[in-house]
């Protein structure tokens, strides 16, 4: 049998990397009849069928994962991927949250939650989130970037220029970015 499913497995993968989505997805559900319920062909299938589209069929996936794994935080953050793409707000706030509830370090979880609370106008909320996702993953231009536009939002750009200035030592693209998309400049004082 292991044998059996580590060729499955690497024909899976072989078809992805062939770029064969259609022929990966055949190979994932053929898994899934001879091994129902097996973890790494349902998580596989579930984040391939969101890439094609298929939301819903990736959802129905990804619940067979939550209700075999509750406590899977890749899985709800996965959750919360699909329904932030079905425009689910709420529904994708809840399982990024609880995502960053089982895994605190995973930084995905809070970058997510914090565009889900920006969705939603929720901009103080953002911050925390966005502050959580930058101390994980401080040299990853996309929290900061958020972070800026959400102090902008909230009318802090003495805030968001000093974000830009520390962008500018590391991701000087994104700040030059964030400068015209603003009108702030980090080299100029902010009243």
């Amino acid at each position: 049998m292991r044998l059996g499913y580590l060729l499955a497995k690497w024909t899976a993968m072989a078809w992805l990397v062939l770029g064969r989505q259609t022929q990966a997805l055949g190979q994932f559900s053929s898994m899934l009849q001879r091994w129902p319920g097996d973890p790494y062909a349902l998580a596989s299938r579930s984040h391939l069928l969101a890439q094609v589209g298929r939301l819903g069929d990736a959802l129905a996936d990804n619940d067979q994962i939550l209700a075999a794994q509750p406590g899977d935080a890749h899985a709800w953050f996965n959750r919360g991927f699909i329904l932030e793409s079905m425009e689910r707000w709420d529904g994708a706030l809840e399982a990024f949250a609880r995502a960053a509830e089982l895994s605190p370090k995973l930084d995905r979880a809070w970058y997510g939650m914090g565009l889900v609370l920006i969705r939603l106008q929720r901009y103080d909320e953002a911050v925390v989130a966005l502050k959580r996702n930058t101390e994980l993953q401080p040299m990853s231009p996309y929290g900061w970037y958020q972070l800026a536009r959400v102090h902008v939002d909230r009318r802090e750009p003495q805030e968001a220029v000093k974000i830009i200035r520390h962008l500018k030592g590391f991701e000087p693209k994104v700040a030059a970015q964030l400068e015209r998309e603003t009108g702030l400049l980090a080299g100029n004082s902010v009243s």
